[in-house]
């Protein structure tokens, strides 16, 4: 899936990412033409298999005190919508939990660190307004934040549920 910087999604398959351009193929006509889009108008390639190539906006070298000044509000402003508007949906923990209960907190540890390794998956970002995650600062700070409380929950969820089978251990052991 591209998304353009304008918000409007197309499902394709990419064939090649240059320098410049993305060629790729309509998903629904893989067998028709080959088309190719500037990177410069490109926000994010989500590919099939999970992974996403996010392409910045490209700013002047010498940029004015008041652009500097928007860049870093914008940082800021993805930093506290995630903090607001991310749960955490979705994010692994109750596997952890089960897990590690259910076996022990050392198999416990593999899911906790699958699970706390992985970017959160874009349908549980919950931000408040699409255009805003087309600002290339405002997107890396509102998934950089996401990504923070996402591990703090799975590490959270996995020290309350290892030390709940530790606790089960000692009273059954007694």
């Amino acid at each position: 899936m591209i998304t353009k910087k304008t918000g409007e999604d197309i499902t394709v398959k990419v064939l090649e990412v240059t320098t410049s351009e993305i060629k790729y193929k309509k998903f629904d006509n893989l067998d028709g033409p080959t088309f190719s889009i500037l990177k410069s108008e490109v926000l994010i390639i989500r590919y099939k298999n999970g992974t996403k190539d996010v392409f910045n906006i490209v700013t002047p070298v010498e940029a004015t005190v008041t652009e500097q000044k928007n860049e870093n509000d914008m940082f800021s402003k993805g930093k506290a919508d995630a903090k607001s508007f991310y749960r955490g949906k979705n994010s692994g923990s109750g596997w952890t939990v089960a897990t590690t209960i259910l076996t022990s907190p050392i198999i416990g540890l593999l899911p906790a660190a699958l699970c706390a390794s992985s970017d959160p998956n874009d349908d549980n970002l919950m931000y408040p307004n699409s255009s805003l995650m087309k600002n290339a600062d405002y997107n890396k700070a509102y998934i950089d934040e996401a990504h923070r409380i996402k591990n703090k929950k799975v590490w959270k969820a996995f020290g309350i549920s290892a030390g709940v089978w530790l606790g089960l251990i000692l009273i059954i052991s007694q």
